[in-house]
């Protein structure tokens, strides 16, 4: 493929976007703009984050390498990202022009891209004016609640469309090479605020209702209760918001929709010759076990995340695999006949995305990780934090939540997830979406248990770091597929 028929690619990543708030998903209507453009595409229906925290996450993405390889487990070290060629890297050698507009939470920074448009946070971003200036202190103040009311801003004032405004510059007049564009939303992330007429677009009394309420929490670990005890005590009764929570989280959905739609119109025909994939790095517990946010545990609400693409040589379906966003960097290599750098582990999806099978030895597992490191704290505990216990502001990422070390294993209807201390639970996804019984200790799930204790043990040995190169010659199969 020359540099001349390559394709544009435009990656759009929303912040903490739960699978399954779409009507492509089967879903409230959110996002009609863009579940038109991913009709002709893939939809991966079991597509999930490597880990459920923005900056280990997003180093996965552009590194095709699980966090205990790349070594970024927290948000704050994403500096210390470890790998021999990212995703950036890849695309440079291909030719590619790369802009960037929104929220970074990543390790390349501006000098690594011909344009870059931000920082752009969840408290504000870059500033035009006046207005601008009073949006942001306003979204500041909030405090990533719930606003309990419209946003008294217009939606120009929004991140989303400040975004997009960036974004149309940079593409503006690219036409001499092909551009890679990451249009990197930091919403519907908290804080939960939106303008009208997003505001009454989905009604509370109407909002999906929920897998579980607070009533689970004793079913589940330590941290779930940990951290409902630690935002009880913040902000006492704030799970009585949870239906204006999600209306509010669904009405930024739409909001995020219509400037994807700006962005679309403003491409006009360079859209036909442009791969649209889009993405979130992780997901949301949108009120379900009477939290908000995110930060304990590893269930589907925060590990599955939505996945599509589209473009010219794209089949248009819908793929049951299970599939990580590890697995998009050696996609887009492979997609642009380019190799697979030394150290990824993801697989190429590139023909999936031709509608050719796919192994069931290489897609019918997903590995997942969370935790950074050290020995789990428990549910007594009370150490320092990076913020205090008093007052309302608190971060659901910190360092009991977060402590220790978790793995995740996804095969097939079940769930095993293990932790440093030795402890596991086992979850029928299909009978038990809320995942709230643990069927770990029942003889009759005995021998799913042992065969995912094993399946977890190879993913391990493949997360394995195979940097630095040395003098042997690895066997490296196509595609990356190791197990097909």
């Amino acid at each position: 493929m020359t540099s001349s028929t390559r394709p544009n690619i435009v990656l759009v990543m929303t912040d903490q976007q739960r699978a399954g708030l779409t009507g492509g998903e089967g879903g409230p209507d959110t996002m009609p703009r863009l579940d038109a453009l991913l009709a002709d595409g893939v939809r991966f229906d079991r597509a999930y984050t490597s880990s459920p925290a923005c900056v280990p996450a997003r180093t996965s993405l552009l590194t095709g390498r699980f966090p205990s390889a790349h070594h970024v487990r927290q948000n704050s070290t994403g500096r210390h990202a470890q790998y021999a060629t990212d995703l950036l890297d890849v695309l440079r050698g291909a030719g590619y022009a790369l802009h960037f507009s929104g929220k970074p939470h990543m390790h390349p920074g501006p000098e690594d891209f011909d344009t870059f448009h931000g920082p752009f946070l969840h408290d504000g971003g870059p500033q035009a004016g006046q207005q601008h200036a009073a949006f942001d202190t306003w979204l500041s103040e909030l405090d990533h609640s719930v606003s309990e009311e419209p946003t008294p801003f217009p939606v120009e004032s929004q991140l989303p469309y400040r975004i997009v405004d960036g974004a149309i510059d940079a593409v503006a007049d690219e036409e001499d090479q092909p551009f890679f564009l990451w249009l990197s939303f930091p919403e519907p992330h908290n804080p939960y605020q939106v303008a009208e007429p997003y505001f009454s677009m989905f009604d509370e009394a109407e909002v999906p209702e929920r897998l579980a309420g607070p009533e689970a929490l004793e079913r589940l670990g330590w941290r779930y209760r940990w951290l409902h005890r630690l935002i009880e005590e913040k902000r006492p009764g704030f799970d009585q918001e949870w239906r204006r929570y999600r209306a509010n989280y669904l009405g930024m959905l739409r909001l995020i929709d219509d400037q994807i739609g700006r962005l679309l119109d403003h491409l006009g025909e360079r859209a036909e010759n442009t791969v649209f994939l889009f993405l979130s790095d992780h997901g949301d517990y949108f009120g379900d076990y009477g939290l908000q946010r995110k930060g304990a545990g590893m269930p589907d609400a925060l590990m599955r995340i939505p996945l599509a693409i589209s473009g010219p040589g794209i089949t248009s379906q819908h793929r049951t695999e299970l599939v990580s966003m590890v697995d998009l960097l050696p996609t887009i290599a492979e997609w642009l006949e380019e190799p697979i750098p030394a150290g990824v582990q993801g697989r190429s999806l590139a023909p999936l995305l031709r509608g050719l099978e796919a192994p069931a030895t290489e897609f019918g597992s997903v590995l997942g990780e969370a935790g950074y490191g050290g020995v789990s704290y428990t549910e007594h505990d009370r150490p320092p934090l990076h913020f205090p216990y008093e007052g309302s502001t608190f971060d659901e990422l910190n360092s009991v939540t977060q402590s220790g070390e978790m793995r995740m294993v996804v095969e097939g209807r079940f769930k095993l997830i293990v932790d440093d201390r030795g402890e596991d639970v086992l979850y029928d996804l299909a009978d038990d979406p809320a995942e709230t019984e643990n069927l770990s200790d029942d003889p009759a799930y005995r021998e799913v248990r042992e065969a995912l204790y094993r399946r977890l043990v190879q993913w391990l040995m493949r997360a394995a770091d195979d940097l630095p190169e040395g003098h042997y010659t690895p066997n490296v199969r196509a595609h990356n597929w190791r197990w097909a």
